[in-house]
């Protein structure tokens, strides 16, 4: 087992706190780190995807989960997986899309781990016919402050604890995890524009049931009435007689795909606010207005955040702060007022994607609820950026929703029992398993978890 003394930051590179960093390779290195904790407590953390510091513990210590990457079993007939807990997104899919197999619920990265999408309860683009990622586990190992591995069925307090719990309950070690069967590696992806904010929510509730994915990637920089016009893409799995014959021989092969070009790759975040609309304008304009059955791989459908440069590895600006809320049906007016504050105050918003909820999972912190979610980026450096997303908190709780805990580095505190109504129920399952505080991070000291 490797150890060693890191600097880490959340996704959006911001925030950056010291912590020890221990890599182990077995189940009892792991045991070992949690046994052996310090003062500040120990935190699992993956591939570091998530945008906030929900995997950062200062002055304490993180378990790097990336060494616990063996898949255990494939079960081809009943379409199950069994695997570590740091086996990414990415490797199932190499592993399972050949045999037939998809992963049931995926972000718009595949670069996460099985645990990281657990402890997140991460969502995908089919959250209203499939839900979150923790309903398709049918069971999980957890290393638990005693420094035990307990087996943690569905429909038990401490499953619903760990399921979006952010890694406070204890270390995924390993899960059996449901599958969604497909007989190709390609999609079939109707794409169309949408006028305003108003026409993006009616394209997106007529899409209903018949497609299982959807979203609308929403410009956040156009004015007057073009204001929250969008580009909405709803897609399935392509069937086998949908490919040319010339390609049906591979039709399950697992092709990543190449990066997109210019101007797709650009990152906005680099981008003052005139030179982003403009891009944002050709973005738009270069979409088809109406388009349907168009074959895309994969990766070109579901991971957007992957084409684009790494946000540690962009030059200055201090990083980028992630906002993801959710608000019920019949709160559209909400919607608006967020997107006319960004509009107004012509904030260099990227990556803006409005999506639909459907029935929100068992987990107590986890964030999906039935209803629209719409997820940005901003520069960390934007001035009076915590007052503009202090009145966007406002705006979500006094509509009955709630903000994305795995993207946050700035909620206060106060508003946290208002966004998750079983947070008591979480602190006194955290109090009962874990009494001396083992598991922190930088989120859970802000926010007393």
């Amino acid at each position: 087992m490797s150890v060693d003394t890191v600097s880490l930051t959340g996704w959006g590179r911001t925030a950056p706190t010291t912590a020890l960093r221990f890599r182990p390779r077995t189940y009892e290195d792991a045991a070992a780190v949690v046994r052996g904790r310090g003062p500040r407590g120990v935190v699992a953390r993956g591939l570091g995807r998530a945008h906030g510091d929900a995997a950062q513990n200062a002055g304490g210590s993180v378990v790097d989960m990336t060494a616990l990457d063996r898949i255990r079993a494939v079960d081809a007939v009943a379409g199950t997986v069994v695997c570590e807990a740091g086996v990414s997104l990415h490797r199932l899919m190499e592993t399972l899309i050949p045999l037939g197999w998809f992963v049931p619920v995926t972000p718009a990265t595949r670069h996460v781990t099985v645990g990281g999408a657990i402890g997140s309860d991460v969502h995908g683009r089919n959250h209203r016919a499939a839900g979150s990622f923790a309903r398709h586990v049918r069971s999980l190992e957890l290393l638990t402050a005693d420094g035990e591995v307990r087996t943690v069925l569905p429909g038990t307090r401490l499953f619903d604890a760990t399921a979006g719990g952010l890694g406070l309950t204890g270390v995924i070690l390993s899960a059996t995890l449901g599958l969604r069967p497909v007989t190709t590696s390609l999609m079939s992806v109707d794409t169309a524009r949408a006028a305003d904010l108003d026409e993006a929510l009616a394209r997106l509730t007529a899409c209903g049931d018949r497609t299982p994915y959807a979203a609308a990637r929403i410009d956040l920089l156009a004015r007057g009435r073009a204001t929250g016009r969008a580009v909405v893409t709803r897609g399935e799995h392509a069937p086998l007689d949908a490919l040319p014959a010339r390609a049906r021989r591979t039709a399950l092969a697992f092709r990543p795909g190449r990066l997109p070009t210019v101007p797709a790759l650009i990152p906005e975040g680099l981008l003052g606010r005139a030179p982003a609309a403009l891009l944002n304008e050709l973005r738009h304009r270069g979409a088809p207005a109406c388009r349907t059955g168009e074959l895309q791989r994969i990766s070109a459908f579901f991971h957007p955040v992957d084409a684009a440069l790494h946000p540690g590895r962009l030059p200055g600006r201090g990083g980028s702060v992630q906002y993801q809320c959710v608000v019920g049906y019949g709160q559209e007016e909400t919607l608006h007022r967020i997107v006319r504050q960004l509009t107004v105050r012509r904030c260099p918003a990227f990556h803006g994607v409005l999506k639909r909820f459907g029935a929100g999972g068992t987990g107590w912190l986890s964030f999906p609820a039935p209803g629209w979610t719409l997820s940005f980026g901003l520069p960390a450096g934007l001035p009076g950026l915590a007052r503009l997303l202090d009145g966007l908190d406002e705006e979500v709780v006094a509509a009955g929703g709630r903000v994305c805990l795995a993207k946050d580095a700035r909620i206060r505190p106060g508003l946290l029992a208002a966004m998750y109504p079983r947070l008591p129920e979480f602190r006194a399952l955290r109090e009962e398993l874990d009494p001396s505080g083992a598991f922190r991070s930088d989120l859970s000291r802000r926010l007393a978890l």
